[in-house]
């Protein structure tokens, strides 16, 4: 048994995927589960969005089929077929076991894990060989590292990205960096809409923590 697993994450621009160029074209972020791969060649993908006009521009895609959406509350979920084979699915070819895509501006952020160092050298090389890709993050796996955050406390994916958000931007830090109104016009909300996910997320977390 193979005990050695690593958390690889993944920076790709230039890619040309169907998510990625609709994520910039609404100014939006996308959350994608792993892509499934079909025998005729075809992928399955499901998504969320807190955009419901990324359904229009895939809509106008001629490399998606049969999208389907459901919308919530917090942002709409959608399913549908790829023709496109992506960076991703040349990664995954070589080991590369992702375990949550995101979309935003155009970019791709691909987070997964790779078990043994001979896979390891593979997925590195393939990720070397391919332009536009950049290795972002490699540690061994921990406890904590099981399941991308989004699932691993049960957030929604615009919970996900205000509480990202706000930390990039120093929102937390003792003197703010930024405040809440600078976070909000960064993410394209409202600063109440900001707040309101910002104190769901929180609520979320301090539960899970206090269990």
């Amino acid at each position: 048994m193979i005990e050695e697993c690593l958390v690889v994450e993944f920076r790709v621009t230039g890619d040309g995927c169907p998510l990625a160029e609709a994520s910039a074209a609404v100014e939006a972020p996308i959350d994608a589960a792993p892509p499934l791969d079909r025998a005729n060649g075809t992928t399955l993908l499901r998504f969320s969005t807190p955009d419901g006009e990324v359904g229009e521009v895939l809509d106008a895609d001629d490399r998606i089929r049969y999208l389907h959406r459901t919308s919530g509350e917090q942002g709409t979920t959608f399913r549908c077929v790829s023709t496109e084979r992506c960076v991703v699915h040349r990664l995954i070819d070589r080991g590369f076991l992702v375990e949550s895509i995101r979309y935003r501006d155009g970019s791709e952020r691909h987070v997964g894990a790779v078990v043994g160092q001979t896979v390891l050298q593979d997925v590195l090389e393939t990720a070397g060989e391919t332009v536009g890709v950049q290795l972002v993050r490699l540690t061994p796996l921990g406890e904590d590292d099981d399941s991308p955050i989004v699932s691993r406390w049960n957030l929604t994916a615009g919970q996900a990205e205000a509480l990202e958000t706000a930390h990039e931007m120093g929102y937390f830090e003792v003197p703010r960096r930024n405040d809440a109104a600078a976070v909000a016009a960064e993410l394209g909300v409202s600063k109440s809409a900001f707040l309101e996910r910002l104190r769901r997320a929180e609520g979320t977390l301090l539960e899970r923590a206090m269990e």
